[in-house]
C-alpha cells in the first residue's frame, strides 16, 4: 500500500520547537519531491515548504521562512519538517504530500497524501 505518514505534532508553547516527520511506504521518497503543507480551522490550505527530489532545493512560505527548515533522508524514506520559533498563528494540521518531479505550490498536483498531524501553539 502507497502511504504517507506524518508524526510528531502536538501541542507546544509560543516560541517552542517541533520537529514532523513524514515516513513514506510503498513507495520511494527519492523519487518524488516532498511537500508539507498545513490547513487552520476555517482558512484554505497553505503550501509551507517544499524540497526536491535530492534535497538540493527547498522552498518556504513567507510566513515560516526562518524558522522552519525541511529535510530529508532517503535512506530512511522519511522527510523532516523541523519548526521553531513556534507561534500561535501556526496552529494547523499539517500534511505532507509526494509530487513526481519538482516542486509545485499546486495542493492538485500531489500524487500521495498522509493524514496530517496537529499543531497546536498555545500558552
Amino acid at each position: 500500500q502507497l502511504q504517507l505518514v506524518e508524526s510528531g505534532g502536538g501541542l507546544v508553547q509560543p516560541g517552542g520547537s517541533l520537529r514532523l516527520s513524514c515516513a513514506a511506504s510503498g513507495f520511494t521518497v527519492g523519487n518524488y519531491a516532498i511537500g508539507w503543507f498545513r490547513q487552520a480551522p476555517g482558512k484554505e490550505p497553505e503550501g509551507v515548504s517544499c524540497i526536491t527530489r535530492s534535497g538540493g532545493s527547498t522552498n518556504y512560505a513567507d510566513s515560516v521562512s526562518g524558522r522552519f527548515t525541511i529535510s530529508r533522508d532517503n535512506a530512511k524514506n522519511t522527510v523532516y519538517l523541523q519548526m521553531n520559533s513556534l507561534k500561535p498563528e501556526d496552529t494547523a494540521v499539517y500534511y505532507c504530500a509526494a509530487r513526481s518531479l519538482w516542486c509545485s505550490d499546486l495542493k492538485g498536483t500531489y500524487t500521495y497524501w498522509g493524514q496530517g498531524t496537529q499543531v497546536t501553539v498555545s500558552s
